[in-house]
């Protein structure tokens, strides 16, 4: 069974917040197909119209489907970036009802803000370490952890850009088996980052 996985990109996204995720569970898929079996996951970009969308950097990408068109997803991917064109009520509706039928939603970076606004963020979470605090302030009811992700259940969040490669391939770990995420980490060539996916007592920064 391939799961598909949907990044939602908006003007102004970070680049590797998006291409991070991309790049694991390409490989994963890949990995999978090359023994034999249906790829284990299929990611694909979503935006909210149809053009294609520039990040920071001027790094462009076309998106293959909008928040209106795109095929049933498994997991939602909120990467983070310049957040203006994301706090969005039409994307924010998008991401609540995907939360009613995906397995889990993750974010990445500043994507823990989308999390928020749409109602969605869990009590503990993190988020890029430049970020945290105004995090805190902005949901009072989520306390921040400086772990590089947080494993909250159907909520994962991750911190800063390439944490997001290091939650991705843990989610490779929940969603197929761990086998297959050290598998991928070694085709990248990534020194993974591990962790447990609970937040110790104390680990907690605001």
């Amino acid at each position: 069974m391939t799961l598909t996985i949907g990044i939602f990109v908006f003007d102004g996204f970070e680049a590797l917040d998006v291409a991070g995720p991309f790049e694991v569970f390409s490989t994963a898929g890949r990995l999978t197909a090359r023994q034999g079996q249906p790829p284990a996951f299929k990611p694909i970009m979503l935006s909210q119209f149809s053009q294609s969308v520039s990040g920071r950097g001027a790094f462009r990408v076309v998106p293959h489907g909008t928040i209106d068109h795109h095929p049933p997803l498994d997991v939602l991917i909120l990467p983070g970036g310049v957040m203006d064109d994301a706090n969005d009520e039409q994307v924010l509706s998008w991401v609540q009802a995907q939360q009613e039928t995906v397995q889990l939603t993750a974010s990445v970076c500043t994507g823990a803000f989308i999390l928020g606004w749409a109602g969605l963020l869990p009590e503990l979470a993190t988020t890029h370490q430049e970020d945290q605090e105004l995090l805190a302030a902005t949901f009072p009811g989520t306390r921040i952890s400086q772990q590089r992700f947080v494993d909250a259940g159907r909520i994962v969040t991750a911190g800063g850009i390439s944490a997001g490669i290091d939650m991705s391939l843990h989610l490779v770990e929940r969603l197929h088996s761990r086998e297959l995420a050290e598998q991928t980490a070694r085709q990248m060539e990534y020194d993974w980052k591990q962790q447990p996916p609970e937040a110790p007592p104390g680990d907690v920064g605001y």
